[in-house]
């Protein structure tokens, strides 16, 4: 276990309110990271620690995704959906959930913003049509919205009740699901994030396990699904188990990162079911993380998430740590 967090850059001295959520630009040639504090989003480049600007609001963020660079789509607590433009200085609203909007992704290549809220429903945005002309496709899901990801092609929901629904997003406007399925897993789903290469997702929940499940229902896809416990701690005769809340892909390598309410991120190599390396000594659980598109990266939001009810806790922080390749690549097997 490396406890390193020191050599991390800490985005965010001073700030003392609770993270919802964070992303990375997937555009440019600049790590961007889009972060939402309580109230307020704010705009950062992890590269060079600059701040470009903030969006108060009156309602927490829930979740937010970029369309470009300087350009995001945020869902809060207040049920609204809205597109912010950092580079004009611009606050727009999209349209409205009945309930707090808990996820929202862009689809870059159909020009659509989903977005899926506590109110039971997933709704497909296209911005540039007029306001109240814009909602292109609401469906109803299984019960609310906790998290959701994408491929190029699919949509992935995680619910309540421990239900997913999978979209293929060619086709999403028909409404229909094209898979339901429930979460391998015995708790309450609580991070969905799609592999890189589109194969399938991986899931965690709150009782210190990740699935990683294939969206190829084939014989062969479906052998290869697995599930690990994790974030886990001996106490004497007693073992502590914490909710894993992020999960976050390296986007060239495959191997993937956990994070979980007992302070640590860990970085697995999937293929070979091994772990190749623990970073420990953030104050407080992670609440969400996520890699530069580079890889380079690893951008973590240390954040109490109330696992253990109202009490006093450590000051929040975003920690931007520069990854080294012994931590993130794959060993090569050894051949026999």
């Amino acid at each position: 276990m490396v406890d390193d967090v020191v050599f991390a850059r800490n985005l965010l001295l001073g700030i003392q309110e609770g993270f919802e959520c964070f992303e990375r630009s997937a555009n440019g040639h600049r790590p961007q990271f889009f972060i939402s504090v309580l109230q307020s989003t704010r705009l950062y480049d992890a590269e060079t620690n600059v701040h470009h600007g903030t969006f108060n609001h009156r309602a927490p963020v829930m979740d937010c995704t970029f369309q470009e660079d300087y350009v995001a789509f945020i869902g809060g607590l207040d049920g609204q959906v809205k597109r912010q433009d950092f580079y004009r200085r611009a606050d727009v609203l999209l349209g409205t959930h009945h309930k707090p909007v808990k996820c929202v992704e862009y689809l870059k290549e159909h020009g659509l913003v989903a977005s899926a809220g506590w109110d039971k429903m997933l709704h497909l945005w296209d911005p540039r049509l007029p306001q109240f002309q814009n909602c292109v496709t609401s469906i109803s899901l299984p019960g609310k919205a906790y998290t959701m990801s994408q491929t190029h092609t699919k949509l992935v929901v995680g619910t309540s009740e421990r239900k997913v629904r999978i979209y293929d997003i060619r086709s999403v406007h028909s409404g229909r699901a094209e898979q339901h399925r429930e979460s391998s897993l015995r708790h309450q789903t609580r991070c969905i994030r799609c592999f890189p290469d589109g194969t399938g997702y991986g899931l965690s929940s709150i009782e210190g396990r990740v699935a990683m499940e294939y969206f190829d229902l084939g014989k062969e896809a479906q052998e290869k699904q697995y599930a690990f416990k994790c974030h886990r701690k001996k106490d004497g005769v007693k073992e502590i188990v914490y909710p894993v809340n992020a999960l976050a892909f390296h986007p060239s390598h495959g191997t993937f990162a956990t994070g979980g309410c007992d302070g640590i991120v860990s970085v697995w190599d999937g293929e070979n079911k091994k772990r190749l390396s623990q970073i420990s000594g953030y104050p407080t659980s992670i609440a969400v993380m996520d890699f530069s598109r580079d890889g380079h990266l690893l951008a973590v939001a240390a954040s109490y998430t109330f696992e253990m009810g109202d009490m006093s806790h450590p000051e929040d922080g975003v920690y931007v740590r520069r990854m080294q390749d012994t931590e993130v690549k794959p060993k090569p097997r050894k051949q026999l």
